[in-house]
């Protein structure tokens, strides 16, 4: 299939928003030595600069809290995405887009979905993972045509990253997932942008200055990190990768995880670890298929087709 080309109102973005006129009167801009109780970073010694940050990063969980009831409403739209054959798309520049390819590269491993089903997008592609690529984030155009990469349509929940809410990067992509008739979601740290005017849902935890002023890979990035680990854990909890409070999707790849998975199959069915390990080897490493098989007394094939039957949920099996 090809890519659609972007519309033409994506094609340039105004970058008045950016002025440093703009720029400077963001809340995330602004300079907490206003406040007479904070003292300038380059006067203190190592533990007082980190309890200083600390305090700062005490103040994130409020912000988080205060926009749960919007965080809810997209979980709902992307469960409802994934349910009839859409996708979780995030797409952002600088430290959003990073955060955004680190929480969908965690998906695959934590809940065995596949890495089609929630996917990333970054400003200056897999490079900008390792090396800052800032001017990419400019580029308005850029974001729409690489939205338009991924064929987005209405069966999928587009959300834009920034914590300023005005990257044109993240401003061109959503504006285009918009005109694909996506569900669009904006997740910025200052209220009234660019970004959630465009979206249908707006996450805007106001997580304020930062302790090193214009630096919101700090409280801004901890803020939006929280929100996509609420999100991507709700949703795949929903969808039925999640039994109890156990991740029993896990894909055990590696020592670690085949511990953790033997672990997970023992306190779920009452099997020694000896009996977990034997009986995930028969279930071909699939820790679902493992436990139905020790707790309805199946082999690993029925243990298998029970599964499919029931979508993978094992609250509907046991």
């Amino acid at each position: 299939m090809k890519s659609r080309t972007p519309p033409a109102d994506n094609r340039t973005v105004s970058l008045r928003a950016n002025s440093a006129s703009s720029i400077r009167a963001l809340s995330t801009e602004q300079s907490l030595l206003a406040n007479t109780s904070i003292k300038a970073l380059d006067t203190l010694n190592s533990i007082a600069i980190v309890h200083s940050i600390h305090r700062q990063d005490s103040t994130v969980s409020q912000a988080v809290a205060a926009v749960l009831p919007q965080i809810a409403k997209v979980v709902d739209a992307a469960v409802k995405s994934l349910r009839r054959g859409g996708r979780l798309i995030y797409v952002g520049a600088g430290t959003s887009g990073r955060l955004g390819v680190l929480d969908a590269a965690e998906c695959p491993p934590t809940f065995g979905v596949s890495p089609d089903k929630i996917q990333a997008v970054i400003a200056g592609g897999e490079r900008a993972l390792l090396h800052a690529a800032e001017a990419a984030e400019d580029d308005a155009a850029l974001g729409a045509r690489d939205l338009a990469e991924k064929n987005v349509d209405s069966r999928d929940v587009v959300i834009g990253l920034s914590a300023s809410g005005r990257t044109p990067y993240t401003v061109g992509a959503l504006r285009y997932a918009r005109s694909r008739r996506a569900f669009t979601v904006a997740i910025a740290c200052n209220s009234d942008s660019p970004l959630e005017k465009i979206a249908r849902i707006a996450i805007t935890p106001l997580t304020g200055p930062e302790i090193l002023s214009g630096s919101t890979r700090m409280k801004a990035g901890l803020a939006q990190k929280m929100i996509l680990q609420m999100i991507s854990t709700a949703v795949m909890t929903q969808l039925g990768n999640v039994y109890q409070n156990y991740m029993v999707g896990v894909r055990p790849t590696n020592a670690k995880l085949v511990a953790r998975a033997c672990g997970i199959i023992s306190k779920i069915t009452g099997a020694s670890e000896r009996a977990a390990r034997a009986t995930l080897q028969l279930a071909g490493n699939d820790v679902r298929t493992a436990i139905v098989m020790l707790r309805r007394k199946l082999d690993p094939e029925k243990a298998a087709r029970l599964l499919a039957l029931r979508s993978g949920n094992l609250r509907k099996i046991i």
